[in-house]
């Protein structure tokens, strides 16, 4: 008599998925940035360029408070202030940072395998614009503080410390950095090339303002008062004319959303 052996039924144990969708594609790009040698090399000038440009803002403040030109002197000066001065030129070390998140992979044909992995262009750059608007950010924060602390001790007695000033000047910057950032990423994924993106950028920010404003014809000057730079420049310095400052904010922001709209169109239509 034959035993009759049922068989083990067959056990379906089913395995959440994990690393997917949105967070996914953001813990892949955290990690990409990070691999690109060029970003630790960005960061490192952003910090050299913010230290050496604060101190030597400070010390042109001190030098023209206490020589004999009556039109040189500034009176006390906030250390915040000099940060916000100091970005003009540290912010290039930034961008070249946040441009790499995507002109990197165009160059070195990577932007291929991330489009398949992640084939839906809309999550791609969202993820890409979050770990760029957040790492830039806290290193606008840390560069605002750096500036701040290089300046103090300079400015001495002409330097001016309120702390609830001086942290939302740091914040500001750091909300500045991040916009500009987003931006540029904008900008890189429509152009996707380095050097075009950060002409394009350089233009933007300084030669076509300072152009127009040359003549100092009204039309031109409120043209040159909505770019990007302007903008934000006009937020940081919570300068009133033309503008409120919160208004510099949104136009900044507005830019930001226009360029990633235009990099998304690009991505949508071209392929790798």
């Amino acid at each position: 008599m034959s035993s009759i052996v049922s068989p083990t039924p067959a056990r379906t144990t089913r395995h959440p998925h994990s690393g997917g969708g949105l967070p996914g594609t953001i813990a892949s790009e955290w990690t990409k940035l990070w691999s690109v040698r060029s970003v630790w090399w960005s960061l490192l000038a952003s910090v050299l360029l913010m230290a050496a440009t604060a101190g030597q803002l400070a010390i042109y403040v001190e030098n023209g408070n206490t020589n004999d030109e009556p039109g040189d002197e500034q009176g006390v000066v906030a250390v915040g202030r000099i940060a916000i001065d100091a970005v003009e030129l540290t912010q290039f070390a930034v961008i070249a940072l946040a441009l790499l998140v995507i002109t990197a992979e165009y160059s070195t044909g990577t932007i291929r395998p991330t489009l398949q992995w992640t084939p839906s262009r809309w999550r791609l750059l969202l993820a890409k614009t979050s770990v760029v608007a957040g790492v830039t950010f806290c290193l606008g924060v840390l560069l605002g503080g750096l500036g701040a602390a290089v300046a103090a001790p300079v400015l001495g007695q002409w330097g001016r410390f309120d702390a609830a000033r001086t942290l939302g000047d740091v914040v500001g910057l750091g909300a500045y950095l991040a916009l500009i950032s987003v931006f540029t990423l904008g900008l890189g994924a429509a152009l996707r090339g380095a050097v075009g993106t950060l002409v394009t950028v350089f233009l933007v920010l300084v030669i076509v303002p300072t152009t127009l404003r040359l003549p100092d014809l009204a039309a031109l000057n409120s043209i040159a008062d909505a770019l990007p730079g302007s903008a934000g420049l006009h937020f940081l310095r919570a300068d009133p004319d033309p503008y409120p400052p919160a208004v510099g904010l949104l136009l900044l922001l507005g830019w930001a959303l226009a360029a990633l709209l235009a990099g998304h169109t690009v991505l949508r239509r071209r392929d790798a």
